[in-house]
């Protein structure tokens, strides 16, 4: 009797989440928080160092060689992009970095196995990879204001593209973790994708002294439009179209966010 009993026992169904599962979302979310946080002195206090050693370079070592751009000294027009390149590399290694080691470690279960939506999944990376981008971004204005001597001109420019530019290369970090199969892939979208369209995009200088037909493909990479457009939150004065600069970016962040979820929908290279 027992055992016909235990043979008729049904196990209990998994647990059914009606809508968004708000807190397996904000755990996931503060995994990645948390894992950039752990180690700051590598991930948050390493980016402002090296910025503040090219500021040293660009600005102390160069000083009275780099005149004024649009009336504006050289500090302060390089200082944003300075400021920006640190919000793009470190959102996109927070993401990329933290999906390959989940792949190469077999710890994808770990996010797989819980009751997280395609959606769910890529909210939790992508806000933990733009919150890292975000907070490195503020504390590396905080230790160049010393030297920049800035005053905010356009609040709301900076806030956008601050946020923009961490989403986006968070959301870039996301595809190229599930992409990559080594570190060695990573690095290689690194150094040939990332770090080139972050020193082709105005960074150091006004991209209208490029000559042609370089000035022209300036204004294709995106990048252009997200230091151009933080810019001119800081300085008032931008080398493009800051409208254009918003609708690039607006667009860019919704096709990634599309692409990002139908990656995560398939399970790309994650459950084969």
């Amino acid at each position: 009797m027992t055992d016909l009993l235990r043979s008729t026992v049904i196990p209990p169904a998994p647990r059914d989440y009606h809508g968004v599962n708000w807190r397996g979302m904000y755990t996931l979310y503060a995994r990645e928080v948390r894992r950039f946080w752990k180690v700051g002195m590598q991930t948050v206090a390493a980016p402002v160092m090296t910025t503040l050693l090219y500021m040293l370079i660009f600005v102390v070592a160069m000083r009275g060689a780099s005149p004024p751009i649009h009336g504006t000294p050289y500090s302060q027009f390089v200082a944003p992009g300075l400021i920006m390149m640190a919000i793009l590399n470190n959102s996109f290694a927070n993401a990329s970095s933290s999906l390959i080691q989940a792949k190469i470690m077999g710890l994808t279960p770990d996010f797989l196995t819980p009751p997280l939506a395609p959606i769910e999944l890529l909210a939790g990376f992508g806000l933990g990879a733009a919150t890292r981008g975000v907070f490195v971004g503020f504390v590396t204005a905080v230790a160049v204001t010393p030297f920049a001597h800035w005053n905010i001109a356009h609040l709301w420019a900076v806030v956008y593209f601050a946020v923009a530019a961490a989403m986006i290369l968070g959301l870039v970090g996301i595809i190229a973790g599930l992409w990559s199969e080594k570190f060695d892939h990573l690095a290689a979208v690194t150094n040939f994708i990332i770090m080139p369209m972050t020193f082709l995009s105005g960074t150091f200088y006004l991209v209208d002294r490029l000559p042609e037909p370089f000035r022209s493909a300036s204004h294709f990479n995106p990048f252009f439009y997200l230091i151009d457009g933080f810019r001119y939150g800081f300085i008032g004065q931008a080398d493009g179209s800051v409208g254009t600069g918003v609708a690039v970016t607006s667009g860019i962040v919704v096709v990634l966010t599309l692409v990002c979820w139908c990656l995560f929908t398939v399970g790309y290279r994650l459950k084969s």
